[in-house]
């Protein structure tokens, strides 16, 4: 079964809401990357106008800025510790935007999409 992101069949009071028109292709969603922890593994999907985008669904570096000296390392991620947008993200080792990670030099946040730009880059947090 496909992801339909238009509008809702229910109406604000509940009760069901009549489509003026058929659903569209332009409305058709995708299922979360839902990117974890592992040996690197990408997706290439095809979007709109027959662009590419490229979904990472495993990964195990992270580019980390550290804010004082402006230096940039690739380093490894063990477990992910905080992610706001689940917390059962937490315990399956998701990693979204705004995750915070563990690595090899400390807590990492993170600051790309991986699921929509195929990196992981972060900022490393005191």
């Amino acid at each position: 079964m496909a992801i339909w992101q238009g509008k809702s069949l229910r109406k604000p009071t509940g009760g069901r809401a009549k489509l003026k028109r058929n659903k569209r292709k332009s409305e058709l969603g995708k299922e979360a990357a839902e990117t974890k922890i592992g040996e690197r593994k990408i997706k290439k999907i095809r979007t709109r106008g027959g662009n590419r985008k490229i979904r990472l669904t495993i990964e195990d570096k992270i580019n980390v800025v550290d804010p004082k000296t402006s230096k940039i390392e690739v380093t490894e991620i063990l477990s992910v510790v905080e992610n706001k947008a689940n917390p059962h993200f937490v315990r399956r080792n998701i990693i979204t935007k705004g995750a915070v990670v563990e690595t090899n030099i400390g807590k990492v946040k993170v600051t790309s999409r991986p699921g929509q730009h195929g990196i992981i880059n972060g900022v490393l947090v005191e």
